[in-house]
């Protein structure tokens, strides 16, 4: 079984200086929730950045270890541009 620091850390280790946040809402060990934010996001799309995660844990996804990984991923702009708004 895949613990939430075990996901954090494939996808830290995988997009390095980013910043991640990982949760298991249902306390199940299957289901997390995921708020990553990296540099490497800067100008991609939502559906590439989403890719450069699930590489990070795919191998998780694929032995079933991990079933959901309900995934919010910002650029260092959008998160950034979204703090000044909320203030």
């Amino acid at each position: 079984m895949i613990s939430h620091n075990d996901i954090a850390e494939l996808i830290s280790a995988a997009l390095p200086n980013s910043k991640v946040q990982v949760e298991d809402p249902n306390r199940d060990g299957q289901h997390f929730s995921a708020i990553v934010v990296a540099e490497q996001f800067e100008g991609l799309s939502m559906i590439k950045q989403h890719k450069l995660v699930y590489g990070a844990i795919q191998k998780h996804l694929d032995t079933g270890d991990l079933h959901a990984l309900q995934l919010k991923t910002y650029s260092l702009s959008q998160w950034n541009s979204m703090q000044v708004q909320v203030l």
